[in-house]
């Protein structure tokens, strides 16, 4: 009897430790919406892209933190400087502090620049306006209130709203 106890109590503790580390490695990707105060102290002010710099719309500025230190940051930018071809295809900046999953792709640390195009797609653009990633955008029409750029937590992980356009991010 003493035998099948000392099985039952390891079994159980094995099972514990289990859930536990499930649990915590859960926590460690919970997404977090960041607002107000937190929001302006980690998205920049201005954006360098293609050799010119341009100022940040905080109106238009949206982070998440997925778990305690991990960051995902993006806004649209003033680009009223930039050449017309430019300005077609980059909207604004995307800054990941660590390596993440686009729409399923994935996206490497770093600083880009982005856009969503009218056939459906974001772009994702190296500094130098080199596309580096591409991916295909889903519609909300349930979404009652759209605005320019947003980030909202979702079932399926957080999503990158231009309107009612969005692509699903997911920590790797």
């Amino acid at each position: 009897m003493k035998k099948y106890e000392r099985r039952f109590v390891l079994g159980l503790a094995v099972i514990v430790m289990v859930a536990a580390a499930t649990i915590v490695a859960r926590a460690q990707d919970a997404v977090t919406i960041l607002e107000g105060a937190a929001l302006t102290r980690v998205v920049p002010a201005g954006f360098y892209y293609q050799g010119l710099t341009a100022s940040t719309q905080m109106r238009n500025a949206a982070a998440a933190r997925f778990g305690e230190k991990r960051y995902v940051i993006a806004a649209l930018v003033d680009t009223a400087g930039y050449a017309a071809d430019v300005r077609a295809k980059y909207e604004g900046f995307f800054i990941t502090d660590s390596p993440i999953k686009i729409g399923g792709n994935d996206l490497s640390v770093g600083a880009y620049g982005f856009g969503f195009s009218s056939d459906g797609k974001m772009h994702i653009l190296d500094l130098a306006g080199n596309e580096v990633l591409s991916t295909a955008t889903t519609k909300d029409n349930e979404l009652k209130r759209p605005r320019p750029l947003m980030m909202a937590k979702a079932a399926d992980g957080l999503r990158l709203y231009n309107g009612k356009d969005y692509v699903v991010i997911n920590s790797r």
